[in-house]
């Protein structure tokens, strides 16, 4: 039976539904116990500006970081991203009031009670997200693929398959097959996956879908990123598209560097009990450096010391060669094991941040030996190194440790062509969802790491 309602129109009412909810609440919190401690907030401007700065800011944040994506992105990722929009208008709300009542003595009783407020919001949003997606997943089932594929065997079918409540590929063809037989079988399933065909051959499924109006999933090529980023040109009286290929600009270089430098000192002042604490449990298990530092790569192909807590036993790695950490990787230590999982090992490169070998978001650095033995395999890793080495990127927070190279090459070209300070936040907020996902920070196994080699 056909949904009568389309999935936008559900998440719009969803989101809507949710962004009801989180502002009544504000409203009765603020009414209740915000508007007694200065005479101005009970006035009806006050009031009106500090709602409405709670109403747009919650939009806006939740709509960067998708907290309204209702089964598109994973239920776990859209309950965190609302509850990380909710503490950030908690900082924003905290600062508005006490700005507009010019009087610091109730700063700690405002900031305590929208505290509260955000913690009711976020176990109320949990709620509605965990049901509201459950409701989708029953009145939108996964669609029916069928899968187009080429000579080169990958894991996309497989991948494709592990998101059980979006999708399942039914059936598959060689496009060998040829274009009658794919019309044919086309017109029996919801959409197409097109698994690494030939360009030429995939043109004309592509053209063959947008005719039946079917919708289309592939996994795009290098040029293809690149492409995405194009800008239109109407300069003739036929479409032309501009690539300016030139990644981040002067500008937006001295920008980055600016809030690197801040983030990172406010990081490092408020991290610095942590640290303290993880540096202490390092050396206490084995005795061993607190530290472990390796030469890795950072814009222009420069070689750099990038810093990390140690996270595994002493002189694993003689030859002075890195190799990847396997699944069950006996190297690490029982501290390593939670430092590693937790993402808690990376924070001194805060200090290489400060220094400027690294910048808060971009490619992360890899080895000098890797990036000549991918390189040889795939000669464009190297623009990588178009922009500075960060302390996460575009593809440490959509893909995870066990992601191919070529993969990450992807992520990390498209993160350079659409370089902006909203998509560096973006990443960060990102950053702190992926904590909390242990997949992202699993090892490789035995198979794929012999696939590495």
């Amino acid at each position: 039976m056909k949904t009568v309602i389309s999935k936008h129109a559900y998440r719009l009412i969803c989101a809507m539904v949710q962004v009801a909810i989180a502002v009544l609440i504000f409203i009765s919190f603020y009414k209740w116990h915000v508007a007694d401690t200065a005479a101005i907030l009970s006035d009806k401007g006050p009031a009106a500006l500090l709602i409405a700065i709670y109403l747009l800011m919650y939009v806006f944040i939740g709509r960067t970081i998708h907290a309204f994506m209702i089964g598109v992105e994973q239920t776990e990722k859209v309950a965190a991203s609302h509850v990380i929009a909710f503490f950030i208008n908690w900082i924003i709300e905290v600062f508005a009031t006490v700005t507009i009542i010019d009087n610091l003595k109730s700063f700690w009783y405002i900031m305590g009670v929208y505290l509260l407020m955000t913690f009711i919001q976020s176990i109320i949003s949990l709620v509605f997200v965990f049901s509201l997606t459950k409701l989708y997943h029953h009145l939108y089932p996964p669609l029916r693929l069928l899968m187009i594929y080429g000579d080169y065997e990958n894991e996309v079918e497989d991948k494709m398959n592990s998101l059980t409540a979006k999708f399942h590929i039914e059936d598959s063809m060689s496009y060998r097959e040829g274009l009658k037989a794919i019309k044919r079988s086309i017109v029996n399933y919801d959409a197409v996956l097109i698994n690494d065909i030939p360009a030429k051959a995939r043109n004309k499924v592509l053209k063959i879908c947008f005719d039946m109006d079917k919708r289309v999933y592939f996994v795009p090529t290098i040029s293809d990123v690149i492409i995405r980023s194009a800008e239109d040109m109407n300069l003739l009286d036929t479409p032309l598209y501009l690539c300016r290929n030139s990644g981040i600009t002067a500008i937006e270089a001295i920008i980055k560097r600016f809030f690197d430098i801040l983030i990172s000192v406010i990081a490092l002042i408020v991290l610095s009990p942590l640290m303290l604490v993880v540096a202490v449990a390092v050396k206490l298990e084995d005795k061993g450096p607190v530290f472990f530092c390796q030469e890795r790569v950072t814009i222009g192909g420069r070689v750099f010391k990038m810093i990390k807590f140690r996270s595994m036993y002493e002189n694993v790695e003689e030859s002075g060669v890195a190799r990847p950490a396997g699944e069950n990787d006996d190297r690490i230590t029982k501290v390593g094991r939670i430092i590693r999982t937790t993402r808690i090992d990376e924070l001194p490169q805060l200090i290489n941040i400060i220094k400027g070998d690294m910048s808060i978001v971009g490619p992360r650095p890899d080895c000098k030996e890797n990036i000549d033995l991918f390189t040889r395999e795939i000669p464009e890793f190297v623009l990588r190194t178009k922009v500075k080495a960060g302390l996460t990127g575009y593809a440490q927070v959509y893909g995870k440790y066990s992601t191919y190279p070529l993969d990450k090459l992807k992520m990390d070209v498209y993160y350079i062509m659409n370089y902006s300070l909203l998509l560096d936040f973006r990443i960060i907020v990102e950053t702190l969802k992926i904590v909390f996902q242990k997949d992202s920070a699993q090892g490789l196994s035995e198979k794929r790491i012999e696939k590495f080699r």
